[in-house]
């Protein structure tokens, strides 16, 4: 879409999204209004999450069966908000985005306290002990693969060969969840040598009685889980 317009009468350059007028169409090229920024930045990850977010939220409030289009949401004045959350997600690496979304939105959660780590704390914890084990399994496994790529490792070795803390941080970012560390060969070692203080850290992520009831309930999941990690390496 040309996003100029001219009048021979009086020469004058309009922006599309704010309706100011230019005398010249050079400064229309270089002007950024509040709306026009919105649309370059509409690719962007965090952008698109926020977009997302945005048309769920109305779904489960109002019900509304017609799609919110970029253009409504541009428009809203809550833009800044969603897409806050949706550079928030980003920021931290939030697993299972839509299912962050849904939860925010189902348990209420104000607005603007979505992007807030105490809300995504409360998610993550209630993720961990719910979620299939083949999502859990997949993300550890994609996870692998990216930090196998960026350190020229074997991707089976992300907990072997890694930093103690910093699996500490992917099993309390939940990247890596119990249903891998406590399946692997290479996990229940790493759970062998830490220190107290690391243990501290990751004990709330991999409480060992709500395992052992998730795991004595998911009998066939965890041995599938236990099969798929020894088949890979772990």
């Amino acid at each position: 879409m040309n996003t100029l317009s001219s009048t021979e009468q009086t020469e004058s350059y309009t922006c599309k999204y704010c309706e100011r007028e230019f005398k010249r169409e050079s400064s229309l090229a270089v002007h950024v209004c509040e709306q026009k920024k919105r649309y370059q930045e509409k690719d962007e990850r965090g952008v698109q999450i926020g977009y997302q977010a945005y048309i769920k939220f109305f779904e489960y409030t109002q019900g509304s069966a017609k799609l919110k289009t970029f253009d409504d949401f541009a428009s809203s004045p809550y833009y800044r908000a969603f897409v806050k959350f949706g550079r928030y997600c980003v920021s931290i690496k939030a697993i299972s985005v839509p299912l962050f979304i849904e939860y925010v939105i189902k348990n209420n959660k104000k607005l603007d306290h979505w992007a807030r780590d105490s809300v995504y704390q409360e998610y993550l914890m209630h993720t961990l002990v719910t979620e299939p084990a083949d999502r859990a399994l997949v993300r550890a496994m994609e996870y692998s693969i990216e930090w196998g790529e960026e350190n020229n490792a074997n991707p089976q070795d992300v907990i072997r060969f890694n930093n103690a803390n910093r699996v500490c941080q992917l099993i309390t970012k939940g990247t890596l969840s119990p249903w891998v560390v406590y399946n692997s060969e290479s996990g229940m070692e790493f759970l062998s040598k830490l220190n107290e203080e690391q243990q501290k850290i990751i004990w709330d992520y991999i409480y060992p009685e709500t395992w052992e009831r998730i795991f004595s309930k998911y009998i066939a999941d965890q041995e599938y889980v236990k099969e798929m990690l020894r088949q890979a390496g772990w």
